[in-house]
Order: structure tokens, then C-alpha cells, then sequence
């Protein structure tokens, strides 16, 4: 058995466990490429990170308006787009082949897409918002505009993923309930309600979970669309952590921001957790 076990056991020794434990021994590290002297400070990385006023006031909810956001109108599209498929009407397998493109898109490529398609000079869609009369909007250059199109493109790319999975889960419950409640006259949205959203909860719940989890490491479309900016103003927790570590080269401060995150999300995934075992008994 443990032969067995063995390569599965290199290879995550090898690419999590001893990278994560470098990056502990670092977060206690004065570690500067420019400096490499490696001195031995403490907490002094974790301390500087929780009192940072950009990771206080910008970074921290930043990542969770982007994570609730996100989530929330991902998976609201998702369900009425599942409910949408899983009635039978002429031509659906192509609308539920084209609903499902953004998924096999490169979360990259997408947001460099959206990125050309709102740009302030030659982008389509702005001169198109301009050709029809409306204001300009600096969607790159101002904070909100910038952070919209963060949030819309990761509802752009996530939405399909709510879609097949709630799909699946409603073409999967028993049609007797249902045949009941039609035949006690139970108008559309009652049968939604009282039934069909009770039967989903277990699935949403887990898909709720996973994609919060998920959410907040979110790099790609920040730091395509954006680059965390203007002047920091929608940075996220990733993005804060690769510029410390990556741009500005201070590996230590870096390594500590991203063991604060991790703390942070072993939080929110225990309040999640228990969350899930309270409304639903999936652990079992």
C-alpha cells in the first residue's frame, strides 16, 4: 500500500508541503533579493501586513465585495439560466452549447478581451456607448468603472460553471413532487419556492462553498484588467501579495501576507463549513 501511495506522496511533498514550509520559515524573515540577508524578525512581516492601511481599507474589501459579488449574481445567473435549459424547447442544445463557451475560454484570454473591448480610446464597446449619446466613462482609469468590469468578467467566466452543475442537479430530482404540486393547482413560482429551491439547497450550498473558497485567491482578471489599479484602488489579496512579493522583491513581507491569507481563509472556510453542516448534512 504504502508503494503505492508513494509517487502521490513525492509529488505533494515536493510542490505543496515544502513550498508552504519555505514560505512559513520566510514570513519570519527580513528577505529582500536586494538585501538577501535573511535576519530572523518575528512576527515584525505579520505585524507590518495587519496594520498596513492599503490592506486594511482597500485590499481586504476589495476581495470580499469581489467574492460576495461575484458569487452571488454567478450563481442567481447559473439557476435561472439551469432553469431556463431544463425545459424543452426548439434549439436548445445550441443555446446550452453557447451558454457553456465562456467556461472553456482561459480566464486570460477572456479578460484580455474585455480589457480591449473597454478601452477608453479604441475600445468597441466605448465608442459604441458613445455613437449612442451616453457620457464617457472611464472604465479603466476611475476606481468603481475598474472594479465593475473585475466583478462582471468573473461573473462572466463563472456563471456557466453554476449553470451545468444546477442543471444536472435539477434534471436529477424525482419528477413526483412536482406532478403533486401541479395537481394541487401550485402556480410556477410556488412549485420554484416550495420545492424545487428545498431539493437544490444541498448542491448549492456545496457550489457556494467551493466557489467562495476559490473567489478569494482571484489574480487573473485583476491583474489583467487592471494591474490592481488606479493607484491601488482594486488591488486584491492575491494581487497584494504578488506585487509584494514579485514587484516590490521583498519575499518576507510577501510570504507573510500570504500566510495572513491563509488564516483569513481558514476562517471563512470553518464559518462556511459549519455553515454547510448546519443546513445540510453533507459531511456524513
Amino acid at each position: 500500500m504504502l508503494f503505492l501511495i508513494a509517487p502521490a506522496a513525492i509529488v505533494l511533498a515536493c510542490f505543496e508541503i515544502i513550498p508552504i514550509l519555505i514560505g512559513m520559515n520566510a514570513s519570519f524573515r527580513d528577505w529582500s533579493l536586494v538585501n538577501p540577508q535573511r535576519t530572523w524578525v518575528g512576527l515584525k512581516q505579520y505585524v507590518a501586513v495587519f496594520t498596513d492601511p492599503v490592506f486594511l481599507k482597500i485590499v481586504l474589501p476589495n476581495t470580499f465585495l469581489l467574492m460576495t459579488a461575484s458569487v452571488g449574481l454567478s450563481l442567481a445567473f447559473g439557476l435561472a439560466l439551469a432553469s431556463l435549459l431544463n425545459r424543452p424547447f426548439f434549439g436548445r442544445a445550441v443555446v446550452r452549447t453557447i451558454i457553456l463557451l465562456p467556461l472553456t475560454i482561459a480566464p486570460v484570454i477572456t479578460s484580455t478581451m474585455i480589457r480591449w473591448s473597454f478601452n477608453d480610446q479604441f475600445g468597441v464597446i466605448t465608442n459604441f456607448l458613445s455613437f449612442l449619446g451616453l457620457a464617457d466613462i472611464g472604465w479603466l482609469s476611475d476606481r468603481w468603472p475598474s472594479f465593475a468590469l473585475v466583478i462582471m468578467t468573473d461573473i462572466w467566466i463563472w456563471t456557466p460553471w453554476f449553470t451545468i452543475i444546477l442543471l444536472a442537479a435539477l434534471q436529477g430530482l424525482p419528477p413526483e413532487p412536482f406532478e403533486a404540486a401541479r395537481i394541487d393547482a401550485a402556480t410556477p413560482w410556488c412549485i420554484f419556492r416550495r420545492i424545487t429551491m428545498p431539493m437544490l439547497r444541498p448542491v448549492i450550498i456545496v457550489c457556494v462553498l467551493i466557489r467562495a473558497i476559490d473567489a478569494f485567491r482571484t489574480f487573473d482578471q485583476v491583474w489583467i484588467l487592471t494591474g490592481g489599479g488606479p493607484a491601488r484602488s482594486t488591488e486584491v489579496f492575491s494581487v497584494y501579495t504578488y506585487v509584494l512579493a514579485f514587484v516590490d522583491l521583498d519575499i518576507g513581507r510577501g510570504a507573510a501576507a500570504a500566510g495572513v491569507g491563509a488564516i483569513i481563509m481558514l476562517f471563512v472556510g470553518g464559518v462556511l463549513y459549519k455553515l454547510v453542516n448546519r443546513s445540510v448534512d453533507v459531511s456524513r
